[in-house]
């Protein structure tokens, strides 16, 4: 067949590179189908970058198996259609009922539907040249659409401020891929291979921006509400110590709560000689807050850098796994 004919060397290099990147990217949702599986749940994934992917690899199946010298697009289409189509599976599985339909009806319309109208329409061209060309250019259409189906991920990171549902190794290898699949076009000369990874190529750069910001913004906070709480701890301890001060006064000087309370407060006189002294208990309370201070910043620091200290132990554990 005209699909195992030798293209050019470069093309056939970037092809099999093309390959093995793009088989990463069909990978790269495992951990979230993992999560999904584990959890029994979808939670916030979407599945319509799935569906859209399945809905692409076929078609370029199938412009892979009417083209010459294409071999390498068969295999990794091939690939593609039968992973897409496992993590539909698992999506609809857990997803709840409501998502569960909506994502069955969305197969129904585009990967039954719309697949089976195309091919059929590109059966009854009669000249195999021009059902290549119009083949193709569905493909760039699709193509397109496939790469731009993470936007919807996209806002949903922009309006939650969160990178938990965008995975990094996926922007990353499909950038990569796009790379490689973009020089596969070019020295192929088949440009309906080689536009559509322009655009593949750009949003992946825009996927790993945003999660490289957002990243940081997410260390940045979770190492605010430590501080916050040392304030408040301090603040609260202040507080007691003052009200004990005034409850002790009150009991054992006979003196009114409120009186006391503003004594402290405001400096007014109405002292008596064995009350305790604004001054003395000014320093009490300043010493004990330094101390505590102190105390709950070592302590957050030390719970910090053991924390720090395990994350990076089984990041490294887990980089060395996969």
């Amino acid at each position: 067949m005209a699909i195992f004919h030798s293209p050019h060397i470069l093309a056939l290099t970037f092809g099999i590179l093309g390959n093995i990147l793009s088989i990463f990217v069909y990978l790269a949702p495992l951990p979230t189908f993992y999560r999904i599986w584990q959890k029994k749940s979808t939670e916030g994934f979407h599945a319509l970058p799935y569906l859209v992917a399945l809905f692409s690899s076929a078609l370029w199946l199938y412009y892979a198996i009417l083209k010459t010298n294409t071999f390498l697009l068969v295999t990794i289409n091939s690939f593609g259609c039968v992973l897409e189509f496992l993590y539909l599976i698992v999506f609809i599985a857990f997803a709840a009922n409501p998502v569960r339909m909506l994502t069955i009806r969305i197969f129904a319309v585009i990967n039954l539907g719309l697949l089976g109208f195309i091919l059929l329409a590109i059966h009854f061209i009669p000249k195999r040249s021009n059902a290549v060309k119009v083949m193709g250019w569905i493909c760039v259409a699709v193509s397109i659409s496939v790469f731009a189906a993470p936007l919807s991920i996209l806002r949903q990171v922009i309006k939650t401020k969160s990178v938990e549902f965008l995975p990094f190794s996926l922007s990353f290898f499909l950038t990569l891929s796009a790379v490689m699949w973009f020089a596969y076009g070019v020295f192929l000369k088949d440009m309906c291979i080689a536009i559509p990874n322009v655009v593949g190529f750009i949003l992946g750069l825009l996927q790993m921006l945003l999660y490289a910001v957002y990243r940081k913004r997410k260390i940045m906070e979770e190492k605010l509400p430590e501080q916050v709480k040392s304030i408040a701890v301090v603040a609260s301890f202040i507080k007691q110590n003052l009200l004990l001060s005034a409850l002790y006064c009150r009991v054992h000087q006979n003196w009114p709560i409120q009186t006391v309370l503003y004594c402290r407060v405001h400096h007014t006189g109405h002292r008596q000689s064995n009350m305790p002294s604004l001054t003395s208990l000014s320093m009490y309370i300043a010493f004990s807050s330094t101390m505590l201070v102190f105390t709950t910043t070592t302590s957050s620091s030390s719970s910090s850098s053991s924390s720090s200290s395990s994350s990076s132990s089984f990041s490294c554990m887990g980089y060395g796994n996969s």
